[in-house]
């Protein structure tokens, strides 16, 4: 990770950690470096979400890259995943999705996309970074016939609904359906999909203002998703966050599938498919001890990596595997995406159900989860958290004392001033035990930011 992109973008509060001078200059840098490599116009397609900041940060990016000779194709409100196909099938050099993804309104951020799709090369992030921090001569603008334009492309995200649509192998019809679209880009794309299919679509959460996108509402905040299911009787619930690139589900009775319980099932079925490359599925640290024991029992295995989807891609690409996630609700099937993608992973799940005829509940059932506590600590500086000597002893210790039977990880956020401490372990009373010690090693270090 550099000084200003984390794992996921660069994402901050609004005007204060990201302004629309880095989105002008982050532009202009993009404009400037495809334009020199292609020796011509470079086309690049822009999407954003809900935010009332998204607008500002949208015109600033296309001020720039027109400014340094590029074309800019705005597809204005719409999913991270939607630019990610767009880019990868309608030729485009690169692709921006203005987003903060699950963070409250007043944060936004800036995910740049490759050409193929994925998350963009470090190199070329580095070269954005060196030229925000000054190390680089002044790029020149573009003038004459080499000034760049802007045009709609609204129709780019009218292709991905069709798309979406074309990948359902049978009708809803009958279904009760209920989505919470989180105020936020999937409000434009997830029931009119759902309707196509036939579903009854029960929908909350799909009236944005540009203040209340997740604002107690959807993948991080499940519970009026949940209320809706059981309220009216549905047969399954699907929750998006701010950018639609994560899913959370919601079975018949009310209860939670989260991402682990996601990739279980999708495992499962893709394994009985013969589509499940080598049994494998990619998961990250962060995912529970009973995805392993459920896997194993199904005759699958798992290959972790470090937190984040763009660490899970990666494992994918370079094994060929089929099927990764987030416990978070980041789901990558490879066949058919190189991102996270909400609405994608709904879709799929409904295709087990129906090709199964069973409810989520039952297809869920093998998946059961350890007691697991995550506590978020925002702390003075994550590196001098991350390595104090008495925290790093106090997680040993913890590790030992748990064995087997528990696990403890401590971490920094990629994207927002946070240490993270996770403990899984037998009962809730000994993840909050464990918890607490970490907490109380933290506040004598002086590592919490009060």
């Amino acid at each position: 990770m550099g000084k200003y992109f984390g794992t996921d973008g660069f994402r901050g509060e609004a005007n204060v950690v990201l302004t629309a001078e880095h989105a002008f200059s982050i532009g202009k840098y993009l404009g400037w470096y495809y334009g020199k490599n292609l020796g011509k116009h470079a086309r690049i397609v822009i999407g954003k979400d809900t935010r009332r900041s998204s607008y500002m940060f949208e015109y600033a990016l296309v001020a720039g890259l027109t400014a340094a000779g590029a074309d800019a194709y705005l597809m204005h409100v719409t999913t991270t995943p939607s630019v990610s196909y767009i880019v990868r099938t309608e030729n485009f050099d690169c692709g921006i999705m203005i987003s903060a993804s699950h963070n409250p309104y007043t944060d936004n951020g800036i995910k740049l996309i490759n050409g193929k799709g994925e998350k963009l090369e470090e190199s070329v992030i580095n070269g954005i970074e060196d030229y925000l921090d000054g190390k680089l001569k002044e790029i020149p603008l573009a003038t004459g016939d080499g000034i760049g334009c802007a045009s709609d492309f609204s129709a780019g995200r009218n292709r991905y609904v069709g798309h979406l649509i074309a990948l359902a192998t049978r009708s809803f019809k009958g279904v009760k359906v209920g989505l919470d679209c989180a105020n936020g880009s999937a409000f434009m794309i997830a029931k009119n999909v759902f309707d196509a299919l036939g579903a009854r679509t029960y929908v909350i959460n799909n009236e944005p203002n540009g203040l209340n996108i997740n604002l107690h509402a959807g993948s991080t905040h499940i519970e009026g998703l949940r209320q809706l299911v059981k309220d009216q009787r549905l047969d399954v619930g699907f929750a998006y966050d701010g950018d639609a690139d994560r899913c959370i589900c919601v079975d018949e009775q009310g209860n939670v599938v989260d991402g682990d319980a996601i990739m279980y099932i999708l495992g499962d079925y893709l394994k009985q498919q013969g589509q499940l490359k080598g049994n494998v599925v990619v998961s990250t640290v962060m995912s529970n001890l009973g995805l392993y024991k459920a896997l194993e029992a199904a005759g699958m295995t798992s290959v972790q990596t470090v937190v984040g989807d763009k660490y899970v891609y990666e494992e994918m690409v370079k094994n060929g595997y089929s099927l990764g996630g987030e416990q978070s609700g980041h789901i990558i099937i490879s066949k058919y995406a190189s991102t996270g993608d909400g609405i994608l992973t709904s879709l799929k799940l409904m295709e087990v159900m129906l090709e199964r005829k069973c409810s989520m509940s039952k297809l869920a059932e093998p998946m059961k989860s350890y007691p697991q506590l995550l506590k978020n600590v925002r702390v003075c500086d994550k590196e001098a958290a991350m390595n104090n000597k008495a925290l790093l002893a106090a997680v040993a210790a913890a590790e030992l004392e748990l064995g087997s039977e528990g696990r403890i990880l401590v971490r920094k956020s990629g994207t927002e001033p946070l240490v993270r401490v996770m403990v899984e372990a037998a009962s809730g009373e000994i993840c909050e035990q464990y918890v607490q010690k970490i907490l109380d090693v933290m506040g004598e270090e002086g590592l919490v930011l009060d």
